[in-house]
């Protein structure tokens, strides 16, 4: 494993403790991923939602009758509100509205209701509703996260093998389905005399994604993947620091879309660094 870059370990500490009390006020923000309650399938026409038993959909929060949520023969979802919903769309009263999707470019359109909101997701062809509640029991009940301890040597400097062009990488998820992905090359690195390559997605310009399981996969850490971010190589070299390896969202909620890792990124090694299972996993 190559060791040049690495810095201090006050400084390595500093720097983790930093990226994980971002992660910490991320995850536990009042929209953050403890707050989801529903994921919630549209079907064509029309779809009635609300707290009560009556509706299509059935909300864990709001009004009993909020209105009715209709998908047209395109794909287009659009909202009548119902009267005395106190509902705001993007912040507005309006009695009927269009809801924009979280597709690629877009910014989903917002529905709130008291301390709840849902906006529209967009998933394999088909569209549901990603519903939010400040107060959610997971959100007020969240039980902390628990890591391994920082350690210096899983701080790893890789080299950046760049694919020109980009290779594409299936990526299965919870929900079953498989999107192809553009991977821009790998990251090799050597743990124990063993050779290791990690294969990244970029879904912002300034960082590459990763999505891997390892041996501790199921055990000590999330079974599904972990995730980890890092900056764009440089020089030829990307760093990869496990200690900043977090879970997914699908750890914490059953109402989340994850990615699961890839065969390529699934790791016949023990990485004891990062976050470690929830223990109040769903």
């Amino acid at each position: 494993m190559t060791t040049t870059q690495v810095p201090a370990a006050e400084s390595l500490t500093a720097s983790v403790e930093k990226a994980r009390a971002a992660r910490l006020a991320a995850l536990t923000a009042p929209d953050g991923w403890l707050s989801l309650i529903g994921l919630e399938w549209l079907q064509p026409g029309a779809n009635r939602i609300g707290s009560a038993a009556d509706n299509d959909i059935v909300l864990k929060a709001g009004p009993a009758h909020l209105g009715t949520i209709t998908l047209d023969d395109t794909g287009n979802a659009t909202i009548e509100l119902a009267k005395n919903s106190g509902a705001l769309v993007d912040g507005r009263e309006v009695e009927r509205a269009t809801l924009v999707d979280d597709s690629p470019g877009h910014k989903p359109t917002e529905v709130r209701f008291g301390s709840a909101q849902f906006f529209v997701i967009a998933r394999d062809g088909r569209k549901a509703l990603r519903v939010k509640d400040e107060n959610a029991e997971t959100r007020t009940h969240f039980l902390g996260l628990d890591y391994f301890a920082i350690d210096p040597s899983w701080r790893v400097v890789a080299d950046w093998v760049p694919f020109d062009p980009p290779h594409e990488l299936e990526i299965g998820s919870v929900l079953g389905t498989i999107d192809k992905e553009k991977v821009p090359g790998k990251a090799v690195f050597t743990r124990d005399g063993q050779t290791f390559e990690l294969y990244p997605i970029q879904e912002e310009p300034n960082s590459l994604f990763f999505v891997f399981a390892d041996r501790t996969s199921g055990k000590e850490t999330y079974g599904a993947a972990r995730f980890l971010d890092t900056p764009l190589a440089k020089d030829g070299k990307l760093v990869l620091d496990f200690n900043e390896a977090r879970n997914p969202p699908c750890a914490f909620t059953p109402y989340a879309t994850c990615p699961l890792a890839p065969p390529e990124n699934r790791l016949d090694v023990r990485i004891t660094a990062g976050e470690k299972n929830y223990r109040g996993h769903p």
